[in-house]
């Protein structure tokens, strides 16, 4: 499922959730419902693989993901998971709902 979220800032950003409810991952702020629109039909569209994952750990040694389009530019941003197959589990979850998503 895909939520819709306003910003404090008057902008927009897109969740992911898994079939659970948990959040997979936030999208980036968008300041008009245009560009939201436009990232939402280019993720319907987006070939997943390996290579749009960006792995990372932060400064705390929690370990999250960014999500990347075929150019390189961000999408979004994962949750905080306390070990490294926890973040590998996430990808994997947002891999299968993404292709879930696009079925419909």
């Amino acid at each position: 499922m895909i939520e819709i979220v306003n910003t404090p800032s008057n902008g927009h950003r897109f969740q992911i959730k898994s079939k659970s409810d948990s959040i997979l991952l936030t999208s980036e702020e968008f300041h008009s419902k245009t560009d939201l629109d436009t990232a939402l039909s280019k993720l319907n569209t987006l070939q997943i693989n390996r290579g749009n994952f960006e792995r990372k750990t932060n400064h705390q040694g929690k370990f999250l993901f960014n999500l990347k389009d075929g150019n390189g530019s961000l999408i979004g941003t994962s949750q905080l998971y306390d070990s490294e197959a926890g973040m590998e589990n996430g990808i994997k979850n947002l891999h299968n709902r993404l292709t879930d998503l696009k079925k419909l």
